[in-house]
């Protein structure tokens, strides 16, 4: 999980004590933020001048980390709801997806819509066979099974 961003009151106060002389070790120490935070805040300060969230690259995912985590949820929790029922539940929520952001987000949790083999059901005479074929062997030794 990513962590939380420091808000723009911390990152004025790295900058001032900066600004006053301390040095990297004191800031770090004196705001409780690890030594590679206040190293990045200043760097950005120095190479943008601002201490604000620049824009960043991409596009930002449409899920929100919250409503991702409740669609897993669902999902594992009925293994057998199409991605229609998940979309409607989205919809409810207040956030609309297409069906594929649905699936792309279960297959990164590793979650997968896989239908199980068809197997022929046992019929009376299969029972039958294979009730006589244990009772047959019951006595068999753990020697006899290894040809």
């Amino acid at each position: 999980m990513k962590p939380k961003e420091h808000t723009r009151q911390v990152r004025d106060k790295v900058v001032e004590k900066f600004k006053a002389g301390l040095g990297y070790k004191k800031i770090s120490q004196a705001l409780n933020i690890s030594r590679s935070t206040v190293q990045s805040i200043i760097r950005k300060w120095k190479e943008y001048g601002t201490t604000a969230n620049l824009p960043r690259h991409g596009r930002p995912p449409k899920l929100t980390g919250r409503a991702r985590r409740a669609l897993i949820r669902e999902a594992a929790k009925r293994p057998m709801v199409t991605l229609e029922e998940l979309q409607r539940s989205t919809a409810q929520v207040g956030e609309s997806v297409h069906r594929t952001t649905i699936s792309r987000a279960l297959h990164k949790s590793g979650l997968y819509g896989r239908v199980a083999r068809r197997k022929p059901l046992l019929k009376q005479s299969h029972k039958k066979s294979r009730l006589q074929f244990a009772t047959s062997h019951v006595g068999d030794t753990a020697n006899m099974w290894r040809k």
